[in-house]
């Protein structure tokens, strides 16, 4: 009997050993899993097991024909499991969630990064599928059937055994292991990749149904937090630019370490360079997005709330009730509009805008698009630049407006006539090719601003200017080290998460203008602007606070986790000195922000998942009517 059963698993076994090394090489070569020590290179190695023996194991309620044939389909697509992942980890630096996989819309769209993605070498990933279909076909099938009711408890008994012992040593390395769903890197670490898409199916599940269970005493809570963080305005500053327009300019992908360098001896951003100084800059400023990437910084900088770890708002949670910028200024007077020469649809914008309650958006229908205008994701910035200049004469005045640009987008690609800088040298053609776009970009905006000039919309505007995400990942690590010229750590992969923040107020900034080192964020834009513009803010809730506020607390969270304050860096559990970019002894100075900056987060998501906005105006009735009958029984 025990040699009959080990007859049935042996393509079982065989299919098992192949996924489990195929993983792991995958693991090695694909993904940039931080091991610090033996055992988690044991960990990270055993990982794939548990999993595979339980999907491969389910053919033995099969007859052993269908058994096989089931085992090379299941090989099949754990195989586009791997395959997906690393596409997308090759650009995002992150794995798959199933919000993600919602996101199908814009996969139309993402054509020409997926293309320059994809590697001749991922066609290894079909060896082990080869070698099986090529061992069903050499050998005869028996006529067995499926495995016995005993042979099957024998079996799953086993892999729960390897399972919880993967578990159980991996909780030793990593307590509170699976608390950290915003963490996916230590996930996979622990869990594997398949074990990951499974927690991540039950963690939607989970925050599915946290809308219907919430209510108004959550937000209590949170509003009670927010009040207690909030600090006072620049009571010089307030109200400076009361009454003008506001022009965002997102700079797609635009990371500060190029401001103010030059690439075989050119400045890579002679205009940016000039303007800061003439402006309020910020050279501690982060970007704070997900893997929402530029949908991420949109909804931050409107709402003051962290983007999810999981997915984009402008999926998972556009029909929510949000507090967001066109609707404060609309009580202000202001038109609010968007202008981005892309699909309407792309990261569901057409619906999300409508629940941020923006007055217009001119999408890619009310641009003049063409393939001499255009180059890799669509119109060129300068063409963008030029239209949306004649556009923004015709709307509403003040107005509240958001331009969104497309040229430095991944994979980088320039016409030869439009590159006014050489590319970098470096194994990585991504960075190569980087910064010839960011120099486009720059001179872009230098005829945008221009154009504002000519039709007479400069002097009665705010213009910032911000980059929405990184642009080159820490799979570039080696060439940024080449351009940088040192080691890129930790530490300065969190220093690289820095983009240029610049205010630009003309007839004010110009005689007056500054560099301020506070450590800030893309969630403190909006309480900024609203005190620049002399709107209060203080009964909104939102988590970030007035960069130039003197009671200002320098800190900031990254989606990951990861915290700076003035003087430290905390990322994967690790305290860094930033004087020196050293590991500190110990965690003193960085625990606190660790734990706040965890609450923070919890907080935020709490507000999407929970819809929690929609009980705002209710609470805050109810506090205004508690007010007044306070001051009424004071009178009596």
């Amino acid at each position: 009997m025990q040699k009959s059963f080990f007859s049935k698993i042996s393509f079982l076994f065989i299919a098992t050993l192949l996924m489990w090394l195929k993983t792991y090489v995958v693991y090695k070569t694909s993904f940039n899993i931080k091991i610090e020590n033996f055992m988690q290179e044991f960990i990270l190695f055993i990982n794939p097991l548990s999993f595979l023996l339980f999907v491969f194991g389910i053919g033995l309620f099969f007859k052993e024909k269908n058994r096989n044939r089931f085992i090379i389909g299941a090989s099949i697509i754990l195989t586009l499991v791997l395959l997906a992942n690393m596409i997308f980890y090759r650009f995002y630096n992150d794995f798959l969630t199933i919000p993600v996989l919602f996101q199908t819309n814009n996969m139309g769209d993402l054509g020409s990064s997926i293309n320059s993605l994809f590697m001749p070498a991922d066609l290894l990933l079909a060896v082990d599928i080869v070698i099986l279909i090529w061992l069903y076909k050499r050998q005869p099938v028996k006529a067995g059937g499926a495995a016995t009711r005993k042979e099957r408890a024998a079996y799953f008994l086993f892999v729960a055994a390897v399972f919880f012992f993967n578990l159980g040593v991996s909780e030793t390395e990593r307590p509170q292991l699976l608390t950290r769903s915003f963490d996916r890197e230590v996930l996979v670490k622990n869990i594997s990749l398949y074990n990951f898409h499974i927690y991540d199916a039950l963690i939607q599940s989970k925050q599915s149904a946290q809308r219907a269970l919430a209510d108004s005493n959550s937000l209590t809570e949170i509003e009670n937090y927010v009040s207690a963080n909030r600090t006072d305005p620049d009571k010089e500053l307030f109200g400076i630019a009361k009454g003008r327009n506001v022009i965002l300019v997102s700079l797609e992908s635009t990371q500060s370490f190029v401001v103010n360098r030059k690439l075989n001896g050119k400045e890579i951003t002679p205009y940016l360079n000039d303007l800061i100084k003439k402006s309020y800059s910020f050279d501690n400023f982060y970007h704070q997005t997900g893997q929402g990437k530029t949908a991420d910084s949109e909804f931050i900088v409107d709402n003051s709330l962290y983007p999810l770890g999981r997915g984009a708002v402008f999926f998972t949670n556009a029909a929510n009730e949000y507090t967001a910028m066109p609707e404060i200024l609309k009580n202000h007077g202001y038109y609010s509009s968007v202008f981005h020469a892309n699909n309407k649809s792309f990261w569901n914008r057409d619906i999300m805008y409508d629940s941020l309650k923006y007055d217009k958006f001119y999408d890619i229908k009310s641009y003049d698009v063409n393939d001499q205008n255009s180059v890799g994701w669509g119109l060129k910035d300068k063409e963008f630049f030029e239209q949306t200049a004649e556009l923004m004469k015709g709307i509403p005045q003040p107005f509240y407006t958001r331009l969104i640009t497309l040229t430095n987008h991944f994979p980088f690609e320039l016409d030869e006539e439009d590159k006014m800088i050489d590319e970098f040298d470096s194994k990585s053609g991504t960075l190569n090719r980087y910064f010839p776009t960011v120099r486009y970009q720059d001179e872009a905006l230098k005829r945008f601003i221009e154009k504002l000039k000519e039709n007479g919309l400069y002097d009665n505007s705010v213009i910032v200017l911000y980059g929405d995400h990184y642009g080159i990942s820490e799979n570039h690590n080696e060439a940024m080290g080449q351009f940088l010229g040192k080691e890129i750590t930790p530490f300065e992969e969190v220093q690289l998460q820095r983009v240029p923040l610049v205010i630009h107020i003309p007839g004010v900034t110009d005689k007056k203008p500054k560099t301020i080192d506070t450590v800030g964020g893309q969630i403190d834009i909006r309480p900024t602007l609203l005190n620049l513009l002399g709107i209060d803010s203080s009964d909104q809730v939102q988590f970030g606070n007035d960069l130039f506020s003197g009671d200002k607390m320098e800190f900031t969270v990254l989606r990951d986790g990861s915290v700076i304050t003035k003087d430290k860096v905390y990322t994967d559990g690790v305290c860094y000195d930033k004087s020196t970019g050293k590991p500190t002894k110990n965690k003193d100075g960085c625990e606190a922000f660790a734990e706040k900056a965890k609450q923070e987060l919890s907080y935020s998501d709490q507000i999407i998942y929970g819809d929690l906005l929609r009980f705002y105006d209710s609470e805050r009735l109810k506090k205004q009517s508690a007010s007044i009958k306070k001051k009424g029984d004071k009178k009596e």
